[in-house]
């Protein structure tokens, strides 16, 4: 599967698409973001609080939707698009 990051996020990876492998027979979000940190682990200080949760401001999308229902429990599979990114302002 693939993460895409955005702002500072793709700036601290070095880039800004990310192919992951998750191993398991029900892989979730939380499985995709693991594998991503385990590469990139830069990234867990913006990602996740110091309680160990996901950052309440970044937006979790699967597909291209927002799956803060869900959260990390979400199911994914190999050929899904997971994207990370802040919260945008300006105007």
């Amino acid at each position: 599967m693939r993460w895409k990051l955005f702002a500072d996020l793709a700036e601290r990876a070095g880039d800004d698409e990310i192919e992951v492998s998750v191993d398991g027979s029900e892989p979730t979000a939380d499985d995709a973001l693991a594998a991503l940190l385990a590469d990139y682990p830069e990234l867990e200080e913006r990602v996740f609080t110091a309680d160990g949760d996901l950052e309440s401001h970044l937006n979790l999308l699967r597909n291209g939707e927002n799956v803060s229902d869900t959260g990390l429990a979400t199911p994914v599979s190999d050929d899904d698009e997971l994207a990370l990114f802040p919260p945008v302002s300006g105007g």
